[in-house]
């Protein structure tokens, strides 16, 4: 089975955009200087223990610039590396949702700045999300694709607890159908290796899947410096997959995704100074076309194991 046109065998999500827009769509990395109540005090001030103090940020700008001059800047450079024509907004660092309605109103409207944004994406916690900032965000919706992207992680609350997440599955469960039923595409970041054995990985799989949820981002879990992880891994508290381990419970973790969830990321886009381990992450285009080659191997594709 072939996805988007292409030798793909997962819904890959720039291909979609593609074909949903006649042409390629770039995501424009917008830093607004949002915190998160895992690190500000309200639940905790530690952080989960994989976030560092870029918040997984890309670092792509300063926040130092308004959103206006971020968006600016960011599709420049991407109109004169790609010959990008099109974009999506997205919120990135930290938990894009954690200020006053009346605050986000204003950010989310500025990063609406130019007529080639199609799109608007937003990360965040389930915990940082309530009726009014839903209404806010489905107001964009009519003009722009509109995404909220939850940081799950994984189904099981042992696990939440283990990583000092600060909030439990059905917190997420609730979130999501309220951001459903306003017409939002919800994106479902899920960590892989959070301390599972591989059954545990597979039942987030298949929870997951029973949500049919419109996209999935899928992490490999690594340890960057200055981390409560990295503390633990320098301990011998946890070892990390390999990239054969990766690539082969990727691909069983998509066999159970419907064959409708795009894909938005499989693999990192390249090592940082501040990766501790494993090292092989930062191989992104290696990854990638080892888990192509895998699928070709088994013969299979996402959503082989659904039905759907």
């Amino acid at each position: 089975m072939e996805f988007n046109g292409t030798d793909k065998r997962y819904n890959q999500f720039s291909e979609y955009l593609k074909n949903k827009f006649g042409a390629k769509v770039y995501k424009i990395t917008l830093d607004a200087g949002f915190s998160c109540p895992n690190r500000d005090g309200s639940l905790s001030n530690r952080g989960c223990i994989f976030c560092d103090d870029g918040g997984s940020f890309s670092q792509a700008h300063s926040n130092k610039l308004s959103i206006e001059e971020q968006v600016n800047v960011g599709a420049e450079n991407l109109k004169t590396r790609f010959k990008a024509q099109k974009f999506m907004s997205y919120f990135q660092a930290f938990s894009n949702t954690y200020k006053p309605v009346k605050e986000l109103k204003k950010i989310y409207s500025s990063s609406l700045c130019r007529p080639d944004i199609v799109g608007l994406s937003i990360g965040t916690r389930p915990d940082c999300i309530d009726e009014e900032k839903l209404n806010l965000i489905s107001s964009y919706a009519s003009d722009y694709y509109t995404w909220i992207e939850y940081g799950l992680q994984s189904v099981h609350d042992k696990t939440l607890k283990k990583i000092n997440r600060g909030h439990d599955y059905k917190c997420f469960l609730k979130a999501y159908e309220q951001t459903k039923s306003r017409g939002i595409n919800v994106c479902i970041h899920v960590i892989l290796n959070l301390f599972e054995t591989y059954e545990e990985m597979m039942e987030t799989a298949k929870t997951i899947a029973d949500l049919e949820p419109d996209g999935v981002k899928i992490h490999m879990l690594c340890a960057l410096e200055g981390t409560k992880l990295a503390e633990m891994y320098k301990n011998n508290e946890i070892e990390f997959m390999s990239e054969d381990e990766y690539v082969n419970t990727v691909c069983d973790f998509l066999e159970y995704l419907p064959t409708k969830t795009t894909i938005h990321r499989l693999a990192g886009n390249g090592l940082r100074t501040e990766l501790v381990a494993p090292r092989w992450i930062g191989r992104k285009l290696d990854c990638l076309n080892r888990i192509d080659r895998e699928f070709l191997r088994r013969d299979s594709w996402q959503g082989c194991r659904n039905g759907k």
